[in-house]
């Protein structure tokens, strides 16, 4: 029932090695990166029989030492992400009481809150940003059908939270598929497929 049921637009994101097909003419070892998505919220009930002119699937060869690179750049991506909300939190929580009691209660009001700074915009330095930029460009890069249109960025088309750069770095894991629901990166993303 999950894959006939889609509450929210999402893309779906799979990757396979067949051992038979093989893009023509390239000595680099390529994956299939296998995407669909939809617009607007799906329900199926009848796979035989349902045409919907809100959903939309795809294929793209991707080289895999391309993906690889690129993984390894966004878990770094990540981290610096990560260290820059933990340095905010930190000089939020400075001007705060710090009785062992008052800390303990903030450290749970902070737990308590971890969901939704998952989805918080993070304010980039100019080395991150930087660094977002050139990850975001290779991503843009390796997804844009028409080669054209995979200039580098000069700015990030999405809002940067711990969770869009968390979904980046699971999309481009060829062991195993993932899901992405995330406004604007899901518009960005299916802009590069067009």
């Amino acid at each position: 029932s999950r894959a006939a049921n889609a509450s929210n637009k999402e893309i779906n994101i799979q990757w396979y090695s067949p051992s038979l097909a093989k893009p023509s003419n390239d000595t680099e070892i390529k994956v299939l990166l296998l995407y669909a998505y939809n617009t607007k919220p799906v329900r199926i009930s009848n796979i035989k029989i349902h045409s919907s002119m809100s959903m939309f699937s795809g294929h793209l060869w991707i080289p895999l030492a391309r993906i690889i690179y690129l993984r390894e750049k966004l878990s770094n991506l990540k981290q610096e992400v990560e260290m820059l909300m933990q340095s905010s939190k930190s000089l939020s929580s400075a001007s705060e009481p710090t009785s062992f009691l008052e800390q303990s209660e903030s450290l749970k009001r902070i737990a308590s809150k971890t969901p939704k700074m998952n989805v918080a915009k993070v304010h980039l330095d100019e080395k991150t940003e930087e660094m977002a930029k050139r990850c975001l460009s290779e991503v843009k890069a390796l997804l844009s059908v028409v080669p054209a249109q995979s200039l580098p960025l000069t700015e990030i088309p999405f809002d940067v939270t711990l969770q869009s750069i968390a979904s980046l770095e699971d999309m481009f894991d060829p062991a195993n598929g993932c899901i992405i629901t995330e406004e604007s990166l899901f518009n960005w993303i299916i802009s590069l497929f067009h």
